[in-house]
């Protein structure tokens, strides 16, 4: 592509955010920049290369922030174009069984086939992947902080992106409530799934795998700009009294023993 189209491709997904997302709102200068040099650097310390100009979302876990925003990624240039951004919630400290959203690079890669939401309500009426239809994708078995924990041991979780119950957790976005997933509004649920905007490599391999061309919308579509990657960044700064700690793992292997999807 090169940058007229790169540029036409921006401005219609930026008109179909601004319609379909309508819980969307418009950072600073400074949150801008702040998601903009994170992002960045997760990428530097992952070793995940930005080959073309590609859609990434980058989700901000930091307890006062709880956003995500969709971007388009350059290769070689800091000149990344923010597309749009909404509220979210990460995992929540405090509760039993609650982890902390781990930080890094997770990809929708077709070595995981994720599925979609049956609409079905646990023993507490909560719909916690969403309305049936709702796209749920799997990031696969990654280690997070245990939120409950003082001294923030770590364990695996399945680390997922997802919508949540429309009528009860939903008005909850915009502060930590997950068990450790990714929460985000319907609306942006079916934008990123309409526009395939995490789903270059599902469409590759829905040419040859009829699963994956069964788990894509028949009315989809694909963006030229379609990447993989949701970056988890962390704007908070770290506490003063915090150990030093090691680089957050990354694309964590799937041998990990099983533990609850969060």
């Amino acid at each position: 592509m090169d940058e007229k189209q790169v540029q036409a491709e921006i401005d219609r997904l930026r008109i179909l955010f601004q319609k379909d997302v309508p819980a969307a709102f418009t950072p600073t200068i400074t949150q801008k920049d702040t998601w903009l040099a994170l992002a960045r650097q997760q990428i530097s310390q992952s070793g995940y290369v930005v080959q073309t100009p590609q859609a990434v979302v980058v989700a901000d876990r930091n307890p006062s922030v709880q956003r995500a925003c969709v971007i388009v990624a350059r290769p070689d240039t800091p000149e990344w174009t923010i597309i749009g951004c909404t509220r979210i919630s990460t995992g929540t400290i405090g509760r039993k069984h609650h982890y902390i959203t781990p930080v890094g690079i997770f990809t929708n890669t077709a070595e995981r086939l994720g599925y979609r939401a049956q609409g079905t309500k646990n023993e507490n009426g909560i719909m916690g992947n969403g309305t049936k239809g709702m796209r749920v994708w799997d990031f696969g078995w990654q280690v997070a902080e245990k939120g409950w924990l003082p001294s923030r041991e770590q364990g695996p979780i399945r680390l997922e992106m997802h919508a949540t119950d429309p009528v009860f957790l939903e008005r909850q976005l915009g502060h930590m409530a997950s068990a450790g997933c990714i929460r985000i509004p319907a609306a942006l649920n079916i934008y990123i799934d309409k526009n395939g905007l995490l789903d270059v490599e599902y469409e590759r391999k829905a040419a040859t795998d009829k699963r994956f061309r069964a788990l894509l919308r028949t009315d989809r579509t694909p963006s030229s700009l379609a990447g993989m990657a949701v970056i988890v960044v962390d704007s908070a700064p770290p506490p003063s009294t915090a150990p030093a700690r090691t680089p957050s793992p990354n694309l964590v292997s799937a041998r990990i023993p099983n533990s609850p999807i969060h």
